[in-house]
């Protein structure tokens, strides 16, 4: 394995990408989890998948856009979601978990009709369907790299308000903490996190490797802090050993890396629930 590493960039790639995307996903993960907006993962993945689609179908009729990365429009479309998702609460000021399935909705439909326009899928859209490591360039991997630096700088600079609001938004407003640029910023970066993290994991499972680690650590950590350190501790050791499993077997990476997660968050849920019963 470690041969193979050092001689095939697509694995250094792969695994750069998947050490960055297992610090991110959790870490936003444990936020998204306290406001009880886990599922945004999955509508701005859906989402993410109908601007790769409109991607590659604008690569079959303009040449010179067949050398666009679709991650970027894929990241365009997750963007403009996002935004959507937080008019839509504001819309349904009492009803805010509407925003998401109405845009999980139009990002299944708008995703269904660019494939259908690009005479169905191919193997590219099977790559971010289901993960691939084969896929992962250097120029996704800079994505990656741009996208965590600006995440863990965002929530390093915004760590005070970001906790207020996720744990008690009106107080947080009264306090003089302007939430809505907050909440805009927050989002935009789940957007983009979940758009170059697709690769990885593909859209099907992208949301589970920002809430499986998470739910995992809850049951275990002592604070905040200590969750989200476990968080990214779980996440890791689920993207790493994820990957070095589906270079052996041969799997899928998404699949292998999401089954792991779930795995370790069974066998903490089995080892809470006996230590419970001994005391």
């Amino acid at each position: 394995m470690i041969q193979a590493l050092l001689k095939f960039e697509f694995l250094q790639n792969a695994f750069l990408a998947g050490i960055l995307i297992g610090v991110i996903a959790p870490l936003l993960g444990v936020f998204l989890v306290v406001r009880r907006q886990a599922l945004i993962a999955d509508a701005l993945s859906h989402i993410t998948l109908a601007g790769i689609a409109a991607s590659l179908l604008m690569g079959k009729y303009v040449t010179s856009w067949q050398f666009v990365n679709p991650v970027y429009m894929g990241m365009g479309f997750s963007a403009v979601g996002s935004l959507f998702i937080e008019q839509l609460r504001k819309v349904y000021k009492h009803f805010e978990e509407l925003a998401i399935p109405i845009t999980l909705s139009g990002g299944i439909g708008l995703g269904v009709v660019f494939i259908s326009l690009a005479d169905g899928f191919n193997s590219d859209l099977f790559n971010y369907l289901f993960g691939s490591v084969i896929a992962i360039s250097r120029s996704d991997l800079l994505a990656v790299t741009v996208i965590t630096i600006i995440v863990l700088a965002v929530v390093i600079l915004l760590y005070k308000e970001l906790f207020f609001l996720s744990f008690d938004e009106e107080h947080a407003v009264v306090s003089g903490i302007r939430g809505k640029w907050i909440h805009i910023v927050f989002i935009l970066i789940v957007a983009f996190v979940i758009a170059v993290s697709m690769q990885i994991v593909g859209v099907l499972l992208v949301s589970a490797l920002m809430t499986l680690p998470v739910a995992a650590s809850i049951r275990i950590a002592k604070g905040f802090k200590q969750t989200i350190f476990l968080s990214i501790l779980i996440g890791e050791a689920s993207v790493i050993g994820g990957l070095i499993l589906a270079y052996y077997l041969d799997i899928a990476p998404g699949g292998t890396i999401v089954l792991l997660s779930a795995i370790i968050l069974v066998i903490i849920l089995i080892l809470k629930r006996w230590q419970q019963g001994k005391s």
